[in-house]
């Protein structure tokens, strides 16, 4: 079979649908490469955040910053409550949002610790911006240091 065009040779071998589709796989899959890489950047962002929280307030397991769930018990620590707490996420739904609201006191207590206003840790509940406004404060937090005056 010779085809006088390539669109034609294309068409008739289903090249075109080949490419299209191996094109968009590639995109699809270069885009999951970045989200993953993004959500590790902020995961090592966060924990060694916390760390430095943590042993800025002389607590002596700062490690567990690293450690999924156990990072949530010893912010949970360090603002007071009991480390029991974190078996709420077991809950669904009602578990989660007491612990959520646990979380958001426990930041609030820490922060004001560390000299800064309790009220940053309230950017965890605000749409859209929220996210991005946590990790700032968390920054300011873990690597400003407030002068004495």
């Amino acid at each position: 079979m010779v085809c006088e065009t390539i669109k034609e040779c294309l068409a008739v071998e289903g090249l075109g649908e080949a490419f299209t589709g191996g094109f968009l796989g590639g995109l699809a899959a270069i885009g999951v490469f970045f989200m993953v890489l993004l959500i590790a950047a902020i995961y090592v962002y966060s924990s060694y955040a916390w760390m430095i929280i943590a042993r800025k307030l002389k607590y002596k397991k700062s490690w567990l910053a690293w450690i999924p769930i156990a990072n949530i018990s010893m912010v949970l620590q360090l603002g007071g409550f009991h480390w029991a707490w974190v078996f709420l996420i077991l809950v669904p739904i009602v578990g989660w949002i007491a612990l959520l609201v646990l979380a958001i006191i426990s930041t609030w207590r820490i922060f004001e610790k560390r000299k800064y206003p309790g009220w940053f840790s309230l950017s965890m509940i605000i749409p859209k911006v929220g996210g991005i406004l946590y990790l700032v404060a968390i920054g300011f937090v873990a690597f400003a240091d407030k002068r004495k005056r």
